[in-house]
Protein backbone atom coordinates (compact mmCIF):
# COMPACT_ATOMS: atom_id res chain seq x y z
CA UNK A 1 0.00 0.00 0.00
CA UNK A 2 2.77 2.46 0.81
CA UNK A 3 4.50 1.51 -2.72
CA UNK A 4 1.64 2.50 -4.47
CA UNK A 5 0.68 5.59 -2.80
CA UNK A 6 4.59 6.27 -3.37
CA UNK A 7 4.08 5.21 -6.75
CA UNK A 8 0.87 7.88 -7.56
CA UNK A 9 2.50 10.27 -5.45
CA UNK A 10 5.13 10.51 -7.82
CA UNK A 11 3.26 10.22 -11.15
CA UNK A 12 1.24 13.08 -9.77
CA UNK A 13 4.05 15.44 -9.26
CA UNK A 14 3.77 17.53 -12.65
CA UNK A 15 -0.22 17.89 -12.19
CA UNK A 16 0.80 19.24 -8.49
CA UNK A 17 3.28 21.42 -9.75
CA UNK A 18 1.70 23.31 -12.79
CA UNK A 19 -1.41 23.71 -10.40
CA UNK A 20 0.50 25.12 -7.74
CA UNK A 21 2.24 27.72 -10.20
CA UNK A 22 -1.29 29.06 -11.67
CA UNK A 23 -2.01 30.20 -8.36
CA UNK A 24 1.63 32.01 -8.33
CA UNK A 25 0.96 33.55 -12.00
CA UNK A 26 -3.36 34.26 -10.36
CA UNK A 27 -1.17 36.30 -7.45
CA UNK A 28 1.22 37.78 -9.88
CA UNK A 29 -1.89 39.32 -12.17
CA UNK A 30 -3.48 40.70 -9.24
CA UNK A 31 -0.55 42.58 -7.63
CA UNK A 32 0.61 43.66 -10.77
CA UNK A 33 -2.51 45.02 -11.98
CA UNK A 34 -2.31 47.34 -8.74
CA UNK A 35 1.12 48.65 -9.12
CA UNK A 36 0.04 49.25 -12.61
CA UNK A 37 -2.71 51.41 -11.55
CA UNK A 38 -0.24 53.31 -9.29
CA UNK A 39 1.56 54.49 -12.01
CA UNK A 40 4.71 52.25 -12.09
CA UNK A 41 6.36 51.77 -15.51
CA UNK A 42 5.89 48.19 -16.89
CA UNK A 43 9.43 48.47 -18.50
CA UNK A 44 11.17 49.39 -15.30
CA UNK A 45 9.24 46.50 -13.96
CA UNK A 46 9.95 43.78 -16.11
CA UNK A 47 13.87 44.92 -15.28
CA UNK A 48 13.24 44.54 -11.37
CA UNK A 49 11.38 41.59 -11.83
CA UNK A 50 14.12 39.51 -13.73
CA UNK A 51 16.94 41.00 -11.78
CA UNK A 52 15.31 39.93 -8.38
CA UNK A 53 14.76 36.10 -10.49
CA UNK A 54 18.26 36.18 -11.40
CA UNK A 55 19.43 36.91 -7.92
CA UNK A 56 17.19 34.43 -6.59
CA UNK A 57 18.30 31.37 -8.44
CA UNK A 58 21.92 31.84 -9.57
CA UNK A 59 23.37 31.37 -6.17
CA UNK A 60 21.39 27.71 -5.87
CA UNK A 61 22.41 27.06 -9.77
CA UNK A 62 26.17 27.98 -9.15
CA UNK A 63 26.30 25.31 -6.20
CA UNK A 64 23.92 22.42 -7.15
CA UNK A 65 24.74 22.51 -10.86
CA UNK A 66 28.57 22.94 -10.81
CA UNK A 67 29.34 19.54 -11.80
CA UNK A 68 26.74 18.71 -14.37
CA UNK A 69 27.20 22.17 -16.17
CA UNK A 70 27.60 21.47 -19.64
CA UNK A 71 29.45 23.65 -21.75
CA UNK A 72 28.01 27.19 -23.20
CA UNK A 73 28.76 26.77 -26.80
CA UNK A 74 27.54 29.41 -29.34
CA UNK A 75 24.08 27.84 -30.64
CA UNK A 76 23.17 27.43 -26.84
CA UNK A 77 24.13 31.15 -26.49
CA UNK A 78 21.95 32.06 -29.02
CA UNK A 79 19.17 30.06 -28.20
CA UNK A 80 19.29 32.07 -24.50
CA UNK A 81 19.78 34.91 -26.28
CA UNK A 82 16.10 34.42 -28.04
CA UNK A 83 15.05 33.43 -24.79
CA UNK A 84 15.51 36.47 -23.08
CA UNK A 85 14.23 38.00 -26.04
CA UNK A 86 10.89 36.05 -26.02
CA UNK A 87 9.98 35.66 -22.54
CA UNK A 88 11.19 38.57 -20.37
CA UNK A 89 11.45 41.11 -23.22
CA UNK A 90 8.55 40.73 -25.53
CA UNK A 91 6.25 38.72 -23.51
CA UNK A 92 5.96 40.42 -20.35
CA UNK A 93 6.20 43.80 -21.92
CA UNK A 94 3.65 43.28 -24.44
CA UNK A 95 1.66 41.61 -21.40
CA UNK A 96 1.92 44.12 -18.86
CA UNK A 97 0.86 46.83 -21.72
CA UNK A 98 -2.11 45.24 -22.54
CA UNK A 99 -2.47 44.64 -18.70
CA UNK A 100 -3.05 48.11 -18.33
CA UNK A 101 -5.09 48.96 -20.95
CA UNK A 102 -7.87 45.84 -19.85
CA UNK A 103 -8.07 44.05 -16.60
CA UNK A 104 -6.67 40.88 -15.14
CA UNK A 105 -9.72 38.56 -16.25
CA UNK A 106 -9.51 39.86 -19.73
CA UNK A 107 -5.96 39.57 -20.25
CA UNK A 108 -6.07 36.03 -18.42
CA UNK A 109 -8.93 35.21 -21.02
CA UNK A 110 -7.03 35.92 -23.53
CA UNK A 111 -3.99 34.37 -22.79
CA UNK A 112 -5.98 30.89 -22.93
CA UNK A 113 -4.91 30.42 -26.21
CA UNK A 114 -1.64 29.48 -25.35
CA UNK A 115 -2.77 25.71 -25.15
CA UNK A 116 -3.74 26.22 -28.76
CA UNK A 117 -0.63 28.15 -30.02
CA UNK A 118 1.61 25.53 -28.13
CA UNK A 119 -0.10 22.63 -29.68
CA UNK A 120 0.08 24.02 -33.17
CA UNK A 121 3.51 25.00 -33.00
CA UNK A 122 4.31 21.78 -31.21
CA UNK A 123 3.04 19.65 -34.00
CA UNK A 124 4.65 21.80 -36.76
CA UNK A 125 8.05 21.07 -34.94
CA UNK A 126 7.50 17.06 -34.48
CA UNK A 127 7.33 17.95 -30.56
CA UNK A 128 3.80 16.36 -31.16
CA UNK A 129 2.29 13.72 -33.33
CA UNK A 130 -1.01 13.37 -34.31
CA UNK A 131 -2.81 10.78 -35.40
CA UNK A 132 -6.34 11.41 -35.78
CA UNK A 133 -7.51 7.77 -35.89
CA UNK A 134 -6.74 7.56 -32.46
CA UNK A 135 -8.85 8.80 -29.30
CA UNK A 136 -6.69 10.50 -27.80
CA UNK A 137 -5.45 12.54 -30.19
CA UNK A 138 -8.90 13.34 -30.69
CA UNK A 139 -9.54 14.12 -27.14
CA UNK A 140 -6.46 16.64 -27.49
CA UNK A 141 -7.68 18.41 -30.19
CA UNK A 142 -10.95 18.47 -29.22
CA UNK A 143 -9.64 19.95 -25.66
CA UNK A 144 -7.99 22.59 -26.96
CA UNK A 145 -10.79 23.78 -29.47
CA UNK A 146 -12.65 23.53 -26.40
CA UNK A 147 -10.72 25.45 -24.10
CA UNK A 148 -10.15 28.05 -26.24
CA UNK A 149 -13.78 28.51 -27.22
CA UNK A 150 -14.42 29.04 -23.43
CA UNK A 151 -12.15 31.70 -23.26
CA UNK A 152 -13.46 33.48 -25.80
CA UNK A 153 -16.62 32.96 -24.61
CA UNK A 154 -15.24 34.83 -21.35
CA UNK A 155 -14.12 37.47 -23.63
CA UNK A 156 -16.84 38.11 -25.49
CA UNK A 157 -19.95 37.40 -23.86
CA UNK A 158 -20.90 39.03 -20.59
CA UNK A 159 -24.74 38.48 -19.52
CA UNK A 160 -26.53 39.09 -16.01
CA UNK A 161 -23.81 39.95 -13.23
CA UNK A 162 -23.88 37.55 -10.24
CA UNK A 163 -24.28 38.59 -7.06
CA UNK A 164 -21.07 36.97 -4.54
CA UNK A 165 -22.22 37.05 -0.64
CA UNK A 166 -18.98 38.70 -0.43
CA UNK A 167 -19.32 41.59 -2.97
CA UNK A 168 -22.23 42.71 -1.25
CA UNK A 169 -19.82 44.38 1.50
CA UNK A 170 -18.48 46.35 -1.42
CA UNK A 171 -19.33 50.15 -1.20
CA UNK A 172 -20.00 51.75 -5.27
CA UNK A 173 -17.13 53.69 -5.66
CA UNK A 174 -17.76 57.07 -7.41
CA UNK A 175 -14.73 57.53 -9.62
CA UNK A 176 -13.09 60.85 -9.68
CA UNK A 177 -11.73 62.99 -12.72
CA UNK A 178 -8.38 61.39 -12.64
CA UNK A 179 -9.84 57.88 -12.51
CA UNK A 180 -12.45 58.82 -15.14
CA UNK A 181 -9.97 59.65 -17.48
CA UNK A 182 -7.98 56.74 -17.09
CA UNK A 183 -10.69 54.07 -17.55
CA UNK A 184 -11.53 56.41 -21.09
CA UNK A 185 -8.27 56.06 -22.50
CA UNK A 186 -8.46 51.95 -21.90
CA UNK A 187 -8.38 50.69 -25.29
CA UNK A 188 -9.85 47.52 -25.06
CA UNK A 189 -9.02 47.02 -29.09
CA UNK A 190 -5.32 47.76 -28.80
CA UNK A 191 -5.05 46.02 -25.51
CA UNK A 192 -6.07 42.38 -26.80
CA UNK A 193 -3.60 42.72 -29.79
CA UNK A 194 -0.72 43.62 -27.43
CA UNK A 195 -1.73 40.11 -25.66
CA UNK A 196 -2.50 37.98 -28.40
CA UNK A 197 1.30 39.01 -29.75
CA UNK A 198 2.18 38.28 -26.07
CA UNK A 199 0.92 35.11 -26.08
CA UNK A 200 2.43 33.95 -29.16
CA UNK A 201 5.61 35.30 -27.85
CA UNK A 202 5.00 33.39 -24.60
CA UNK A 203 4.37 29.80 -26.50
CA UNK A 204 7.78 30.32 -28.50
CA UNK A 205 9.20 30.49 -25.66
CA UNK A 206 8.03 26.89 -24.50
CA UNK A 207 9.11 25.55 -27.57
CA UNK A 208 12.42 26.72 -27.46
CA UNK A 209 12.66 25.58 -24.08
CA UNK A 210 12.16 22.30 -24.50
CA UNK A 211 14.66 22.33 -27.85
CA UNK A 212 17.09 24.04 -25.66
CA UNK A 213 16.79 22.20 -22.21
CA UNK A 214 18.12 18.93 -24.43
CA UNK A 215 21.34 20.29 -25.60
CA UNK A 216 21.71 21.92 -22.22
CA UNK A 217 19.24 20.21 -19.24
CA UNK A 218 21.19 22.35 -16.50
CA UNK A 219 17.55 23.43 -15.52
CA UNK A 220 18.59 26.12 -12.58
CA UNK A 221 21.43 27.61 -14.65
CA UNK A 222 19.09 27.55 -18.11
CA UNK A 223 17.21 29.32 -15.42
CA UNK A 224 19.13 32.09 -14.07
CA UNK A 225 20.99 32.50 -17.42
CA UNK A 226 17.75 33.68 -19.24
CA UNK A 227 16.73 35.46 -16.37
CA UNK A 228 20.02 37.31 -16.71
CA UNK A 229 19.83 37.96 -20.26
CA UNK A 230 16.24 39.19 -20.26
CA UNK A 231 17.58 41.82 -17.42
CA UNK A 232 20.60 43.24 -19.76
CA UNK A 233 17.81 43.15 -22.83
CA UNK A 234 14.97 44.47 -21.05
CA UNK A 235 17.11 47.16 -19.87
CA UNK A 236 18.12 48.64 -23.26
CA UNK A 237 14.43 48.64 -23.91
CA UNK A 238 13.42 50.60 -20.67
CA UNK A 239 16.51 53.32 -22.01
CA UNK A 240 14.40 53.64 -25.14
CA UNK A 241 11.44 53.74 -23.77
CA UNK A 242 11.22 55.58 -20.93
CA UNK A 243 13.36 58.81 -20.41
CA UNK A 244 12.35 60.02 -17.14
CA UNK A 245 15.10 59.24 -14.55
CA UNK A 246 12.34 58.77 -12.04
CA UNK A 247 10.70 56.17 -13.68
CA UNK A 248 13.73 54.27 -11.86
CA UNK A 249 12.41 54.99 -8.42
CA UNK A 250 10.78 52.22 -6.74
CA UNK A 251 10.40 52.11 -2.71
CA UNK A 252 8.90 50.06 0.17
CA UNK A 253 5.76 49.83 -1.80
CA UNK A 254 3.69 47.90 -3.83
CA UNK A 255 5.90 48.58 -6.55
CA UNK A 256 8.34 46.41 -4.48
CA UNK A 257 6.30 44.01 -3.85
CA UNK A 258 5.08 43.58 -7.47
CA UNK A 259 8.82 43.15 -8.61
CA UNK A 260 9.61 40.97 -6.04
CA UNK A 261 6.95 38.35 -6.54
CA UNK A 262 6.57 38.60 -10.26
CA UNK A 263 10.80 37.83 -10.23
CA UNK A 264 11.49 34.96 -7.45
CA UNK A 265 7.48 33.64 -8.24
CA UNK A 266 6.41 34.60 -11.85
CA UNK A 267 10.14 33.89 -13.27
CA UNK A 268 12.80 32.27 -11.39
CA UNK A 269 10.63 29.14 -9.82
CA UNK A 270 8.51 29.10 -12.89
CA UNK A 271 11.31 28.63 -15.68
CA UNK A 272 12.78 26.01 -13.32
CA UNK A 273 9.57 24.18 -12.50
CA UNK A 274 8.47 24.06 -16.17
CA UNK A 275 11.81 22.97 -17.23
CA UNK A 276 11.56 19.84 -15.35
CA UNK A 277 7.86 19.05 -16.15
CA UNK A 278 8.29 19.96 -19.68
CA UNK A 279 11.15 17.59 -19.97
CA UNK A 280 8.92 14.64 -18.37
CA UNK A 281 5.73 15.33 -20.55
CA UNK A 282 6.80 18.01 -23.11
CA UNK A 283 5.05 21.83 -23.71
CA UNK A 284 1.82 20.80 -24.36
CA UNK A 285 1.21 19.39 -20.78
CA UNK A 286 3.00 22.30 -19.74
CA UNK A 287 0.77 25.28 -21.40
CA UNK A 288 -2.37 22.82 -20.76
CA UNK A 289 -2.75 24.09 -17.28
CA UNK A 290 -3.03 27.99 -18.07
CA UNK A 291 -6.95 28.29 -18.43
CA UNK A 292 -6.99 28.18 -14.80
CA UNK A 293 -5.36 30.70 -14.29
CA UNK A 294 -8.34 33.11 -15.10
CA UNK A 295 -10.55 31.19 -13.17
CA UNK A 296 -8.55 31.87 -10.65
CA UNK A 297 -7.89 35.53 -11.00
CA UNK A 298 -11.75 35.92 -11.15
CA UNK A 299 -12.13 34.62 -7.87
CA UNK A 300 -9.29 36.42 -6.47
CA UNK A 301 -10.48 39.58 -8.68
CA UNK A 302 -14.06 39.85 -7.13
CA UNK A 303 -12.19 39.53 -3.76
CA UNK A 304 -9.31 42.04 -3.82
CA UNK A 305 -10.24 44.40 -7.09
CA UNK A 306 -14.33 43.90 -6.35
CA UNK A 307 -14.72 42.75 -10.00
CA UNK A 308 -17.97 41.88 -11.02
CA UNK A 309 -18.49 37.87 -12.35
CA UNK A 310 -20.61 37.43 -15.14
CA UNK A 311 -23.05 34.35 -16.54
CA UNK A 312 -20.66 34.13 -19.36
CA UNK A 313 -17.65 33.88 -17.14
CA UNK A 314 -19.26 30.99 -15.48
CA UNK A 315 -20.08 29.34 -18.54
CA UNK A 316 -16.55 30.27 -20.08
CA UNK A 317 -15.20 28.62 -17.04
CA UNK A 318 -16.85 25.36 -17.15
CA UNK A 319 -15.90 25.04 -21.49
CA UNK A 320 -12.48 25.30 -19.91
CA UNK A 321 -12.27 22.94 -17.27
CA UNK A 322 -14.30 20.32 -19.45
CA UNK A 323 -11.92 21.03 -22.42
CA UNK A 324 -8.58 20.94 -20.04
CA UNK A 325 -9.87 17.39 -18.85
CA UNK A 326 -10.16 16.29 -22.00
CA UNK A 327 -6.27 17.46 -23.49
CA UNK A 328 -5.29 15.43 -19.88
CA UNK A 329 -6.97 12.55 -20.41
CA UNK A 330 -5.12 12.96 -24.03
CA UNK A 331 -1.91 13.22 -22.62
CA UNK A 332 -2.31 10.68 -19.73
CA UNK A 333 -3.26 8.27 -22.25
CA UNK A 334 -0.35 9.08 -24.65
CA UNK A 335 1.94 8.83 -21.47
CA UNK A 336 0.65 5.01 -20.99
CA UNK A 337 1.06 3.93 -23.99
CA UNK A 338 4.43 5.36 -24.29
CA UNK A 339 5.57 3.44 -20.78
CA UNK A 340 3.97 0.25 -22.36
CA UNK A 341 6.73 0.17 -25.34
CA UNK A 342 9.25 0.64 -23.07
CA UNK A 343 8.25 -2.37 -21.31
CA UNK A 344 10.41 -5.41 -22.31
CA UNK A 345 8.27 -8.61 -23.46
CA UNK A 346 9.47 -11.07 -20.75
CA UNK A 347 8.73 -7.94 -17.72
CA UNK A 348 4.76 -7.80 -19.34
CA UNK A 349 4.46 -11.37 -18.88
CA UNK A 350 5.23 -11.55 -15.28
CA UNK A 351 2.67 -9.31 -14.11
CA UNK A 352 0.26 -11.62 -14.62
CA UNK A 353 -3.08 -12.30 -11.99
CA UNK A 354 -2.24 -14.02 -8.79
CA UNK A 355 1.31 -14.72 -9.86
CA UNK A 356 0.59 -16.97 -12.20
CA UNK A 357 2.52 -16.36 -14.93
CA UNK A 358 5.94 -15.82 -12.74
CA UNK A 359 4.82 -19.40 -11.61
CA UNK A 360 4.48 -20.28 -15.13
CA UNK A 361 8.38 -18.59 -15.78
CA UNK A 362 9.58 -20.61 -12.55
CA UNK A 363 8.44 -23.68 -14.17
CA UNK A 364 9.95 -23.48 -17.07
CA UNK A 365 13.13 -22.77 -15.32
CA UNK A 366 13.12 -25.83 -13.17
CA UNK A 367 12.25 -28.20 -16.04
CA UNK A 368 15.02 -26.23 -18.47
CA UNK A 369 17.40 -27.04 -15.50
CA UNK A 370 16.28 -31.07 -15.42
CA UNK A 371 16.83 -31.17 -18.81
CA UNK A 372 20.87 -29.60 -18.78
CA UNK A 373 21.19 -32.32 -15.96
CA UNK A 374 19.62 -35.09 -17.52
CA UNK A 375 21.65 -34.69 -20.83
CA UNK A 376 25.08 -34.26 -18.75
CA UNK A 377 23.83 -37.27 -17.39
CA UNK A 378 23.66 -39.26 -20.83
CA UNK A 379 26.87 -38.10 -22.07
CA UNK A 380 29.61 -40.79 -21.99
CA UNK A 381 32.53 -39.60 -20.34
CA UNK A 382 35.77 -40.92 -22.14
CA UNK A 383 38.17 -42.75 -19.89
CA UNK A 384 41.92 -41.97 -18.93
CA UNK A 385 44.62 -43.03 -21.42
CA UNK A 386 46.05 -45.25 -18.47
CA UNK A 387 43.02 -47.04 -18.11
CA UNK A 388 42.54 -48.43 -21.70
CA UNK A 389 45.63 -49.64 -21.80
CA UNK A 390 46.62 -53.56 -20.72
CA UNK A 391 47.63 -54.15 -16.99
CA UNK A 392 50.95 -56.14 -17.50
CA UNK A 393 50.93 -60.02 -15.87
CA UNK A 394 52.50 -60.45 -13.40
Amino acid sequence: MIGRLGSQFQSSKPYIAMISLQFGYAGMNIITKVSLNRGMSHYVLVVYRHAFATAAIAPFAIFLERKVRPKITFPIFMQMFVLGLLGPVIDQNLYYAGLKLTSPTYSCAISNMLPAMTFVMAVICRMEKVDIKKVRCQAKVIGTVVTVAGAMLMTLYKGNVINLIWSEHYHVHTPSASEATGSADKDWLMGSILLIIATLAWASFFILQAVTLRRYPAQLSLTSLVCFIGTLQSIAVTFVMEHKPSAWTIGWDMNLLAAAYAGIVSSGIAYYVQGLVMQKTGPVFVTAFSPLMMIIVAVMGSFILAEKIYVGGILGAVLIVVGLYSVLWGKYKENKEKEAETIPEPTKYCNGDNGMNIQGSEANDIEMQRNQATLAISVPVSQPPMLDKETPKA
